[in-house]
């Protein structure tokens, strides 16, 4: 019997793990930061924290169904983590374009979860078409 589960892709699973904890503070602060410095109205800092939670909500499923697929070699929880991070790759899309104020500092830190998104993704397409065949 052989094992087809994904080094790199577990490895990747791991280190975006700890990746979205740093982003998740860091977003968090330059809310609260934005809010000080800038006249931030009161009705659009409410959407923009509640998409920062929503996606923190959204993170731990799919990093769970996929350290789960990944390591049971099982497609499911696999495909439902692809799934979730299609919803994680939105809510990203939206703090980098569409929130209230973009900050450089957003920008990069986005544009580097959306790299680990569409990698992680890549992978985890490859390791289901290889635990179905």
């Amino acid at each position: 019997s052989s094992q087809l589960s994904s080094l790199p892709l577990q490895i990747l699973l791991y280190v975006n793990g700890i990746y979205y904890i740093f982003y998740f503070l860091a977003t968090l602060a330059m809310i609260i930061y934005k809010s000080q410095v800038f006249s931030y109205p009161d009705d659009f800092l409410a959407p923009d924290l509640a998409v920062l939670f929503l996606m923190a909500i959204l993170e731990v499923p799919r990093l769970y169904l996929g350290f789960k697929g990944n390591l049971t070699e099982a497609e499911a929880p696999l495909g439902l983590s692809l799934g979730l991070t299609v919803g994680s790759v939105l809510l990203c899309v939206y703090l980098l374009l569409w929130q209230t104020y973009v900050l450089w500092a957003d920008v990069l830190l986005n544009a580097v979860l959306l790299s680990a998104y569409g990698l992680e993704s890549g992978l985890k397409v490859s390791a289901i078409a290889a635990f179905v065949s």
